[in-house]
This record gives C-alpha cells, sequence and structure tokens, in this order.
C-alpha cells in the first residue's frame, strides 16, 4: 500500500484525536515500518490494520466508521494535492467513472508496483450510477468514504446505497449505486 495512505491516516488522527493517541496507536502496534512513513513508500497494508484496530481501541469508534471517516477525509486531501483529477470534471458520476481508467492509470505510471482495487462502472437507463469495487484488502468502507467524500465535492447531487456482494475468491465485492437527488 502506498504510503500517502499511511501518512495521510495519521496525520487526519492528530488532527481528530491529537497527537498521543497518534503515538499511542503507532507503538502499540509494534510496526515493522516503525510507524515512519513516506508518501512514496510501500508497505504492508496490515499496517494500517494495525493502526486501525488500535484507534478503534483507543476512542471506542468502530473500526469501519474510522475506516469510512478516512476515506472522506483523504478525498478532501486528494482534492488539494491532485487538483487536476477534479477540475475539469463535471460530475461524481463522470468523476467515479474516470477513477480506475485515468487516475489509476496515473497511479500505475509512478508507482507500476502499486496494488489497486479493481473498480467498474455502469451508467444505468434511469439515472442511477454503479460502481462495483473489488479487493483483497477488504477496504470497502474505504472507498464507501472516498465515495461519500467525491459526491459532497460535487455538490450533494447523489445519495450512496452500498450492498456487499459475495467475495470472489480473497477479494472483497462491494457494490454502489448512487441515486441523483430529485
Amino acid at each position: 500500500m502506498k504510503g500517502i495512505v499511511f501518512t495521510e491516516f495519521l496525520d487526519m488522527v492528530d488532527d481528530k484525536f491529537g497527537i498521543e493517541i497518534t503515538e499511542h496507536i503507532v507503538e502499540q502496534a509494534n510496526l515493522s515500518s516503525g510507524g515512519v512513513y513516506t508518501a512514496v513508500g510501500t508497505y504492508d497494508h496490515a499496517e494500517i490494520v494495525a493502526l486501525v484496530k488500535n484507534l478503534s481501541s483507543a476512542t471506542n469508534v468502530a473500526m469501519d466508521t474510522l475506516i469510512h471517516t478516512f476515506g472522506r477525509h483523504l478525498l478532501d486531501r486528494f482534492v488539494n494535492l491532485f487538483p487536476d483529477f477534479f477540475s475539469n470534471v463535471p460530475d461524481v458520476v463522470s468523476f467515479l467513472e474516470n477513477v480506475d481508467g485515468y487516475i489509476h492509470g496515473e497511479v500505475r505510471k509512478l508507482y507500476p508496483d502499486a496494488t489497486l482495487p479493481k473498480l467498474t462502472t455502469k451508467r444505468l437507463v434511469d439515472g442511477r450510477f454503479e460502481l462495483i469495487y473489488k479487493s483483497e484488502r477488504m477496504l470497502g468502507d474505504l472507498a464507501e468514504g472516498l465515495i461519500d467524500g467525491a459526491i459532497a465535492q460535487f455538490g450533494d447531487t447523489h445519495s450512496c446505497l452500498r450492498e456487499d456482494l459475495p467475495p470472489e475468491g480473497e477479494m472483497q465485492c462491494v457494490m454502489f449505486t448512487l441515486t441523483p437527488h430529485q
């Protein structure tokens, strides 16, 4: 998993819970990296899971809620760090349609070793939009937070319904259906 996920997670923890909690969760996790990350490094995704588990224990906030909150935070950070991904996109559906092909394509150019989730999208006749997330990392809550953050970024024009699908081998599969507000 790319280091930017770790650095942004720890920044969010600092901002929302304080540096003492950040130091505590890193210390308790006994991480092979020592909890020292660079945005361009690559780290075992098990480390982020350990950090989230420790944060959940320290704050009594459910892990899925923390991961979802982080997804929203991460989308806001991506807007600031990578404005070109958002500037010429008219709406949330167009943005989400471009994530797997364009954005993930750009990530692969910079980091050929990056392991990214597989996303498939489909516009439905009735105006709804489906996005299917598949990943061995089991971070559907992060994907949901990113989608909710994107909806907010583009003006809250849709609601999002999540449906967990049966896994495909070791891959978590989640379908998100966006429905435009009437």
